[in-house]
């Protein structure tokens, strides 16, 4: 993999580059739709190229590993075979799902024991694990195995949990060096960057993260229940540490608005659900603020859904067409208003791209911050 930075904005930290795969190019900074059974909910992968324009979707190790399962996966080919995405894929370690089954699984130094949500059944997520399922799944950038604690951990736990992800981060790359991709083309593994809220956590764990020289770093435990501007401030602890030279992700975040302050910040990739889970509960992300598609003032407005919008669907259907959609808890609602917030989320980060190319990128941001907060 290999990665350019083309271009820094002279007023902040956004900067404008180009990630190189086996699978494609990508052009930073970046939103990645969620795909986390090898799909993005509702659309096809002809939404996703032609009215999406997704450059790199996700995929997710806790789902894919429990159903298709790693044979049905390596029998296809990889998931790019599978699901027929021909373009880069992303896959999560997992790590997040599973320490999100409270109560159903048990950590120990080895790994993560945890229950099936599907069926109960035992399983086991060691880092060695991890890395042998992602070889399976066969995406371009691959995800350490790491713990995200809770946003209201204390600092003894934030630590201890530091700590363990850093043991993890080295056997992952143990396993990683010790075995080759299984379908013919390269992968790059992702370190995480923990630590919680706490500052000195945080530029610790960074600092051993950039000592492995990976091929890109992501920072993880973020949007957890924290306060935004604490978001912010761990961003800025992190990218003082973290090499310029390298792709930075931040790992499920997050609102439009969230996107345009990490960028600033130096983030180049994002991924986040909202999207497509506020989409399919009738939330309408707009260049010109927040749209409720159930509120009664759309049902009799028959203006395009969206006059700015880069998705055909923005112009085809009408406002009034989507609330009724919606009301009648017809499945053609949750399609559009999912393609309408993925293509708004990439016109996003390609506009913040232009702006950043043309040095003007403070001035834009500071007004779309404005108006993609604004409740219409």
């Amino acid at each position: 993999m290999k990665f350019e930075l083309l271009h820094t904005d002279s007023k902040t930290n956004a900067r404008a580059g180009l990630l190189t795969t086996d699978h494609g190019q990508i052009e930073t900074p970046i939103f990645m739709p969620v795909g986390t059974v090898g799909s993005v909910k509702g659309l096809t992968v002809r939404d996703l190229e032609e009215e999406v324009k997704a450059q790199i979707i996700l995929g997710n190790t806790y789902h894919l590993y429990l159903r298709p399962g790693t044979e049905i996966l390596e029998k296809a080919g990889g998931l790019h075979k599978f699901n027929g995405w021909n373009k880069p894929i992303l896959t999560d370690s997992g790590g997040f799902q599973v320490f999100s089954l409270t109560g159903i699984r048990k950590l120990t130094e080895e790994g993560c024991t945890f229950s099936s949500h599907l069926d109960g059944s035992k399983h086991m997520f060691t880092p060695e694990r991890v890395m042998d399922i992602e070889r399976s799944i066969g995406a371009d950038i691959i995800m350490a195995l790491d713990e995200c604690p809770p946003g209201t951990s204390d600092y003894a736990y934030a630590k201890k949990s530091m700590g363990l992800t850093h043991r993890w981060l080295d056997r992952c790359f143990k396993r990683f060096n010790e075995t080759e991709p299984l379908y013919g083309y390269q992968q790059s593994l992702f370190p995480i960057v923990q630590g919680c809220t706490f500052k000195d956590l945080r530029r610790e764990s960074a600092e051993y993260i950039a000592s492995k020289n990976a091929d890109g770093n992501a920072i993880g435990g973020l949007a957890v229940g924290e306060p935004a501007e604490v978001m912010y401030e761990m961003i800025e602890v992190v990218n003082e540490v973290l090499p310029k030279e390298k792709p930075r992700y931040l790992m499920g975040v997050g609102t439009p608005a969230n996107l345009l302050e990490g960028i600033e910040r130096g983030i180049d990739m994002f991924d986040c659900v909202m999207p497509t889970r506020n989409g399919r509960n009738a939330c309408l992300f707009t260049s010109e603020g927040i749209m409720n598609m159930r509120n009664r003032k759309w049902a009799d407005d028959f203006s395009p859904i969206d006059p700015q919008g880069t998705a055909s669907v923005d112009h085809f259907y009408s406002k009034a067409y989507l609330h009724h959609l919606f009301k009648a808890q017809e499945l053609l609602a949750l399609e559009i208003a999912s393609i309408h917030n993925l293509a708004f989320y990439l016109w996003l980060v390609g506009e913040a791209r232009k702006h950043i190319i043309a040095g003007d990128f403070s001035e834009w941001k500071s007004i779309m911050i404005r108006r993609v907060t604004n409740r219409l």
